[in-house]
Parts: C-alpha cells; structure tokens; sequence
C-alpha cells in the first residue's frame, strides 16, 4: 500500500465532514480499491460543524486508517491538526485528502487536479479569458488554482464573506502574479465567460441557488461543484437561459482516483471511476423516484 508499507494489501480509509450521509464516496472508493487488489474499506464519520478537527485526526490515526477526505466545512479547519502539507495544499490553504504514514500526517489536495480535468474533458472549448468563481472556500480556491493553471485571463472571486474572496486572492498573486484574480463583494456576469459556483448552495436538492437566474445569458458557460443533486437548480436555470453546462461528478470521480492513489501507492483507472460515479448518480436518481 504505497511505498512506506509494503505489499499491505488492507486499506481502511474515511471521508469526515458535515452532512455527509449520502455520500457515494464510499461505493465510488471501495469499488475501485477492490478492483486494484485491495481489502478497501471507506467509512464515513459525519462530524457537527464546529467539531474538534484535531481530536478526529489523532482518534483516527489511532485506529491504524490509512487516511482521510476532508470535505465541507473541514478543508481550511485541518490545516493547523497536519505535520506537512504538500505543496498544492500549501499553496491552496485547504486540504481535502490526509495520509497517515511512518513520518506524521501530511495533507494533499486532489481537487484541483479534479476540477481541470473534469473542466477540460467537459468544456474543451469554453472561453476562459474572465471566469467568475462563486466561493471562497476549499473548493473555490481549487477551481481558481485550476482555472488559472489552465491560462485563465483573470478570475474573479465572490463570496458572502469579503475577507474570505481577498485573501484567496492574496495567496493566487503569490503563485500566479498580481491582477490575475480579484475579489468582489457580488456576482456580475455582463463581462465574463463563464461562471463556476463552488459554495455548498444546492446541496440536498433544495431548489437553492448562489445565482439570480436573471443574471445568465446563452453566451456563458456555467460549472457547478455541487454533486448532489447532480442536476442542481443553478444548472436548471441555466441550461433554460441557453448556457452551456458542466456538473460536478466528474470533479468527484477524479478528485476521488487522486486520493485513493494517495492511500494505496496503486494507480486507479479515472475514466473506469468516472463511468461508475455516472451510474451511481443515476441509481440514486432512481431510488429518489
């Protein structure tokens, strides 16, 4: 199972976060793992927002995982609880993958990479020269770190929280130089190309969306994070208004084969995990009918 532990051939991993219960990570994980020659066990530890992020990692630590995914709202939180952070992570300021090893627990971020490719593969023609990014958070600053990595013009960020949007701002001019992204106190579509909402807006199949459907015109592509429901209503009001669009499994589905790579030192197959995930959403579709 990677370099540190042999040919150990048992993984036993988890995903901690807050109102994660319906999570396919799990099935997504154990599938693959197994699939790769692994005794794969993914569990869930659905914590209250406000828990003792510290405390979970020691516990888990204890109980001999392999590692974890971070999800919402822990990806910022865990910094602090992690003996080193890879250079991604660092740079991101959030961590969404923690490996337990010989040396200490070092913390990774998967979801950059995930979103490019899932963006590249959807959308390989939209125009990227102004993107506005909808959230500050982990997973905002994995879509800018992303969309700048893939030459955006300039990013703009937004967030309900001001203070959150300029310091993501500050650390994207640290590695990509000043004015390629700015941070704005509101959504403002009449100049951009295309917008990616990253906030957990949506999440559930509540009918909420972070954006005016007001604001969107067939000329802008819309991405979305948000995975469950995979059909959100910031994407129904978009494809009504004609946008073309981008939902988040794919995101999931190659953010998850980076991790499970992490844990087990063994390459997954992504197009094979992508495929899966798509049959997941659809079961779960099915099941909700």
């Amino acid at each position: 199972m990677g370099s540190e532990n042999g040919d150990i051939r048992h993984v036993d991993v988890a995903l901690v976060g807050a109102g994660i219960e319906r999570s396919l990570s799990p099935a997504l994980h154990e599938r693959e793992g197994r699939l790769l020659g692994f005794d794969y066990r993914y569990r869930l530890l659905d914590l209250p927002d406000g828990a003792q992020i510290d405390e979970v990692i020691e516990q888990c630590r204890r109980d001999g995982l392999r590692g974890l995914n971070v999800t919402h709202p822990f990806k910022q939180q865990v910094l602090g609880s992690l003996d080193r952070l890879s250079p991604e992570a660092a740079a991101l300021g959030a961590v969404n993958t923690v490996v337990f090893g010989s040396s200490g627990t070092e913390g990774h971020n998967t979801d950059t990479a995930g979103f490019r490719d899932a963006f590249a593969a959807g959308l390989p023609d939209a125009a990227i020269d102004r993107v506005v990014v909808v959230g500050a958070g982990g997973a905002g600053a994995a879509v800018a770190y992303a969309l700048l990595g893939l030459d955006a013009g300039q990013v703009r960020v937004v967030d309900s929280r001001r203070d959150r949007a300029d310091g993501l701002v500050a650390k994207l001019a640290d590695h990509f130089g000043p004015g390629r992204a700015v941070a704005a106190d509101r959504i403002e579509l009449h100049h951009a190309d295309g917008l990616v909402h990253a906030t957990p807006t949506g999440m559930g199949g509540g009918g909420e969306s972070a954006v005016d459907p007001e604001l969107l015109d067939p000329r802008l592509w819309v991405a979305e994070v948000v995975y469950l429901p995979l059909d959100t209503q910031l994407l129904r009001d978009a494809r009504a208004a004609g946008c073309t669009t981008l939902d988040g499994g794919a995101m999931v589905a190659y953010q998850a084969a980076g991790s499970l790579e992490l844990f087990t030192g063994a390459a997954p197959d992504r197009e094979r995990m992508a495929a899966h995930m798509a049959e997941l959403v659809a079961g779960q579709r099915e099941a909700a009918r």
